[in-house]
């Protein structure tokens, strides 16, 4: 690892060549699933709805398998996790015909935490030149960072040209001194340093690593939601992330280690079965909502342990008593997160439900009333070729990560006295000499 102050940095990857087509391998590891994605990215030109989309994106490969050795979002078992990852990748590779030597990993593990910082710089001539904007993006970033915590995202969020503030693109216009706000995205570096470890024993390269609830956004928001303001809210087994996007741009992100898995646990324990079949019973009849008929449904609970004991019967809306306290909890643990964040009043009415569990029947109205917003459930948009078990929400953070190499360039900036995160990647030059290379 290398440092930087007091700072580490996760690795930073290269721009997309602009004229060209290339492959790109992403791997999400949740607590529920392990999910590679192998897809083709091709230029195209800019897209009016979905925003910053440069390329489109057509899916060659796909593996997923059940996620083992990984608890809310932390490697627990490394064997275990490693062998999880190997299927899903192996599943990706045979599909797609091709192998996979690095790739791109999501992290919703390590307390992820978002903070806003600003710096300025004066103008190296009258105009706002590129090296302008690299020197203001690097004095944005220097701020230090909680030993033990890495540097994930270094987001701009919006420019000020001799305090005037709200400008997106400076470039060329007249002043003497230039402002940036920024969002800075950090996460604990042990287990991140962890996940990485994990992917590398099976002689894959982690590329880089974006925040889970960032890949989210991007995969599911459309741009009139991130100009006007929205929350994406991406529910997993093992955690609950939340993203605000205002004016284009993420400018907050948070972390909960509660998830759907936590429901499961719940009705497991309250019925005395096993977890597979509490996961069945909450999949195929389980609503945080109490309907009329509740106590005349009843449903079969299979026993724990032996064959011989009968299987016990119980009405819906005792079901419906055990799940309803645990999705409230979370729905107020995000409410509460997203009002301390002081964003609460920019994302305006609109929430994103996606993630596995948003797709528990009736959350979407208990979302509405809990927070008191509308409500809608959010699927992966703007990707071709996805098979039709991976187009739900369950997938919104792997397809974000396919997306998320065509709005990367707004990180291409190099940190002063850094040469790269901590896989030992070449510095800022020499990617951008490479990518000349590549795209003429």
């Amino acid at each position: 690892m290398s440092r930087s102050g007091s700072s580490l940095y996760l690795p930073r990857m290269r721009p997309l060549p602009g004229r060209r087509a290339v492959v790109m391998s992403v791997l999400d590891v949740g607590s529920t699933k392990v999910c590679c994605l192998i897809a083709k990215l091709t230029p195209r030109e800019d897209s009016d709805i979905l925003a910053g989309r440069s390329h489109s994106v057509e899916v060659l490969g796909y593996g997923y398998q059940r996620s083992r050795g990984i608890k809310s979002g932390v490697v627990v078992d490394m064997d275990a996790a490693e062998q999880a990852i190997r299927l899903a990748v192996d599943s990706a590779e045979r599909m797609a015909g091709v192998t996979v030597e690095s790739l791109i990993a999501n992290v919703s593990c390590g307390r992820l935490q978002s903070e806003i910082f600003s710096a300025g710089v004066p103008l190296a001539g009258d105009a706002v030149t590129e090296a302008d904007i690299q020197r203001v993006l690097s004095a944005g970033s220097s701020h230090s960072v909680t030993e033990g915590r890495a540097v994930t995202h270094a987001l701009p969020i919006s420019y000020s040209l001799d305090g005037n503030r709200g400008m997106r693109d400076p470039r060329g216009m007249m002043g003497q001194k230039l402002g940036v706000d920024m969002q800075v995205v950090t996460t604990e570096v042990a287990p991140v340093r962890n996940l990485e470890l994990c992917i590398n024993r099976g002689h894959l390269h982690v590329e880089t690593m974006v925040a889970t609830p960032f890949a989210s956004g991007l995969s599911t928001l459309v741009d009139d939601e991130t100009e006007l303001g929205v929350a994406c809210i991406d529910m997993g087994g093992g955690t609950t992330t939340l993203s605000v996007f205002v004016e284009g741009h993420m400018v907050h992100l948070d972390a909960i280690a509660v998830g759907g898995h936590h429901v499961t646990t719940d009705i497991a324990r309250a019925f005395a079965t096993r977890l597979q079949d509490a996961e069945r019973l909450k999949t195929l009849h389980g609503s945080p909502l109490a309907s009329s008929s509740d106590d005349r449904d009843m449903l079969t609970v299979p026993a724990l342990e032996s064959d011989s004991d009968l299987p016990n019967q119980i009405p819906r809306s005792a079901l419906t008593r055990v799940i309803r306290p645990r999705v409230e909890e979370i729905l107020e643990l995000v409410r509460d997160r997203l009002t301390a964040s002081g964003f609460a009043g920019r994302v305006g009415k609109q929430i994103v439900l996606t993630g596995g569990a948003s797709q528990l029947t009736g959350l979407s109205e208990v979302a509405r009333r809990v927070l008191g917003r509308n409500v809608r459930l959010g699927r992966p948009l703007g990707v071709a070729g996805l098979p039709e078990a991976a187009k739900g929400p369950a997938f919104a953070a792997a397809v974000g990560l396919l997306i998320y190499p065509q709005v990367a360039q707004i990180e291409q900036f190099e940190h002063r006295n850094r040469r790269s995160g901590w896989t030992g990647q070449s510095g800022y030059l020499a990617r951008v000499g490479q990518w000349i290379r590549e795209s003429f």
